[in-house]
């Protein structure tokens, strides 16, 4: 066919390039980095597909994705296939408010007693588990249920709860309640001194060696977009607390000094600390995990 158009003097129908399937966590937390994606109009270059943390790590390294945010836990067990995104990421360097221990009893009197995990992230149920084991000193009795703070109380002591249904349980049902609240971020900041990251962006190296420049054009306009957000930040909390059940002033707070959206040298010096202690195993990845960066990938490449 194309043959017979170019004898005719046709151009053949271009075949349209596809664009690269990004994740998008939906939640609250990861606003602020996808926000300024429509503003800058790189939303347009992106097939942008939502999920849950759990729905979006499995999605990655399976392939379904090709760039997106990874919780920490999954990012470890597929490191050989991903390279991690400089500069970007989802985590705190003390309270986070979204990653919550609600419990009806003080921390220490919960050995052996059932503590629900949300179902929605992996890296927030495992720190959990480290911190109750390692630096309260408890061991409990888990199980896993859907992230409804009044259901799983109804059957436990204690919850692990993530998210918006966390930000939910801290401003408004546990203090109703009459729950304890205690912050995942600040608890891991007050044991070991570092910033936590709960999920990092990565791109899969299959997808980095057959389009490199698309992987940095996606880095870039995610930076962009993360910058652009946090400096008008009053706007998109405004027009964020319309649909959602916090108001603008909480937002605000949530995305300025509880959420921390860089991965630099403290960020990765924590994941450092949290694969040391949690690597091994059943965890899926030594406790030496090498984390590769994409500017470490890229000079390495050029080195070749």
């Amino acid at each position: 066919m194309a043959e017979q158009l170019l004898a005719e003097g046709v151009s053949p129908p271009r075949t349209a390039r596809r664009r690269p399937r990004v994740g998008h966590i939906q939640f609250l937390n990861c606003l602020p980095l996808f926000w300024g994606l429509a503003r800058t109009g790189s939303l347009l270059d992106l097939d942008l597909r939502k999920d849950d943390p759990d729905g979006l790590s499995d999605a990655l390294a399976k392939g379904d994705l090709d760039i997106g945010p990874i919780s920490l836990m999954e990012f470890l067990r597929h490191a050989d296939d991903l390279v991690a995104l400089p500069d970007i990421a989802v985590g705190s360097d003390g309270p986070v408010m979204s990653c919550l221990i609600v419990s009806q009893v003080p921390l220490d009197q919960l050995d052996g007693a059932p503590v629900a995990l949300g179902s929605t992230s992996r890296t927030s149920v495992r720190l959990a588990q480290l911190l109750f084991a390692e630096s309260i000193g408890v061991r409990p009795e888990y199980f896993t249920c859907p992230p409804d703070l009044g259901a799983m109380m109804n059957e436990a002591q204690a919850a692990v709860v993530i998210g918006d249904a966390a930000l939910r349980a801290a401003l408004h049902e546990a203090p109703l309640l009459g729950l304890e609240v205690h912050d995942l971020g600040a608890m891991w900041r007050d044991w070991t001194g570092l910033p936590f990251v709960f999920a990092v962006f990565a791109a899969r190296r299959d997808f980095l060696a057959r389009e490199p420049e698309t992987v940095r054009q996606v880095h870039a306009d995610l930076l962009a977009s993360r910058d652009l957000s946090l400096a008008e930040v009053a706007k998109v909390c405004e027009q964020a607390s319309r649909w959602e059940a916090f108001d603008a002033e909480t937002l605000e707070r949530y995305y300025t000094t509880a959420l921390d959206f860089s991965l630099g040298a403290r960020q990765l010096a924590g994941i450092t600390e949290f694969a040391r202690r949690v690597g091994g195993g059943e965890a899926g990845f030594p406790r030496d995990v090498r984390v590769r960066l994409l500017d470490a990938v890229d000079q390495a490449e050029n080195q070749t």
